[in-house]
């Protein structure tokens, strides 16, 4: 497309869209379409849930011959839409995919994009050989914190970056239900490690402040420390609600949580992303019952890590560490970047970055600093999901002025470093990384 006006008007018809996996993430990004009608329109869903299918057909108003129970069985027809939103589960990203951009579509996909190295770079190879248009849902790219920081790199403000430095503190509700009892908590039953399910946004955003220069080497320790049989408190029982004498005054208290204080509803609740709200009463008897999300914290069948540092050594010689840390009391991502001429330090959920310099000239002696103050939203991920539906609707139009910052081959790089950082900690070694031909 180019600048015309003939091409604006065009621009001004919506981008139709299918979504593929109606789960919460992938019903975030559709929303955007309720209040931008003109920009992007739900034509279609494919989900197997038929409750799920039917409640998202009802918020879309889509007919019967819209809603489908497989991806198979969208491609097997016409093509309906420019694009698709894929929201399954990680294990079927790559599988799911494949098809749609066989047929035609331009895809918005959840992160991460796939649960190994191979089957990523193996879309990767597909949507170059059909030319197709994918983005990967790194929100924190999109978000104005992250935006912002990464202007004053790239504006040279610091100089050459020399290391950067982030940490994501999982806290511990979170923990106890994503990764400890809920969908995450088993890699060889979820597919997806700790690192590469909760922290593949800290390691795109470490390659994009990187952007141009690779990782080369990297290496990684972690170890499944805190939430394990054996680190049970004297007295807990089997599930919180049956017989444990200490649910009281435990902090992962299943009722606590999930019912006193109403968290992670989309997790806990059959049904609650289909419009069923359940009473108080049947929330205590699904949790005394088969409900997952009433076992004890330390007695379920976890196995992934609870901690892991990931360490990395760049072609041009700067080095990166990341720290991701399970069962911390509040919940918060920070970054410290260090260059040849002065250094960023902040902390996203504060919506504050300072710069500083050193400065013997100043009054204290020793550094010059400016804060950064960015309006922090109450949209999840800093304000960045409908910034990236924003700029995928662009990319999708052809718009010269998209920023397609999260496009796949941009996104494979911090992958490919993840899925090395688990090598490298299940091994007990650094793992070299070539780069040559993994993005031919």
């Amino acid at each position: 497309m180019n600048g015309t006006s003939e091409t604006m008007g065009a621009q001004r018809e919506p981008v139709t869209v299918v979504i593929v996996g109606a789960g919460s993430r992938a019903l975030n990004y559709a929303s955007y379409s309720l209040k931008h009608l003109e920009a992007m329109r739900i034509v279609g869903v494919v989900e197997p849930n038929p409750v799920r299918r039917a409640h998202t057909a009802s918020l879309y108003d889509l007919p019967a011959d819209r809603c489908f129970d497989s991806v198979d069985a969208l491609v097997s027809g016409p093509q309906l839409a420019d694009a698709v939103i894929n929201g399954t589960l990680d294990a079927l990203h790559v599988r799911t995919t494949l098809p749609l951009l066989r047929k035609g579509y331009d895809v918005l996909l959840e992160k991460p994009v796939g649960i190994s190295e191979a089957e990523v770079l193996a879309l990767y190879r597909t949507a170059e050989t059909y030319g197709r248009k994918v983005m990967i849902c790194h929100v924190l790219r999109y978000a104005p914190f992250y935006q912002a920081l990464n202007q004053v790199i790239q504006a040279g403000e610091i100089g050459d970056v020399v290391h950067v430095q982030t940490e994501e503190n999982v806290d511990y509700h979170h923990m106890a239900t994503a990764f400890v009892r809920g969908k995450f908590a088993s890699l060889e039953r979820d597919g997806s490690s700790f690192l590469m399910a909760k922290c593949c946004h800290d390691l795109d955003l470490i390659s994009w402040f990187k952007t141009g220069v690779k990782p080369v080497r990297v290496s990684s320790f972690g170890r499944l420390s805190q939430f394990r049989e054996d680190r049970a408190p004297e007295g807990a029982g089997t599930r919180c609600v049956v017989d444990c004498p200490i649910e009281e005054r435990c902090p992962y208290s299943a009722k606590t949580l999930y019912v006193d204080r109403g968290l992670w509803p989309v997790y806990v609740w059959p049904g609650y992303l289909d419009g069923v709200r359940l009473r108080e009463e049947e929330k205590l008897a699904s949790l005394a019952g088969d409900n997952r999300f009433g076992r004890c914290v330390w007695r379920c069948d976890n196995d992934i890590v609870d901690h892991q540092v990931v360490q990395f050594e760049f072609e041009d010689g700067s080095t990166a560490v990341h720290s991701l840390v399970g069962g911390a009391a509040k919940a918060c991502r920070t970054v410290h970047i260090t260059g040849t001429t002065g250094e960023i330090y902040g902390e996203l959920e504060e919506g504050v970055f300072v710069v500083r310099h050193p400065d013997p000239w100043t009054e204290d002696g020793v550094y010059s600093e400016r804060k950064v103050n960015i309006e922090v939203s109450g949209e999840m991920h800093g304000g960045g999901d409908h910034r990236l539906v924003e700029d995928f609707l662009r990319v999708v139009r052809g718009d010269p002025d998209a920023g397609y910052s999260t496009s796949l081959a941009h996104s494979i790089v911090g992958h490919v470093a993840g899925f090395r950082a688990d090598v490298s900690m299940a091994a007990g070694r650094t793992i070299e990384i070539d780069w040559n031909g993994i993005l031919v």
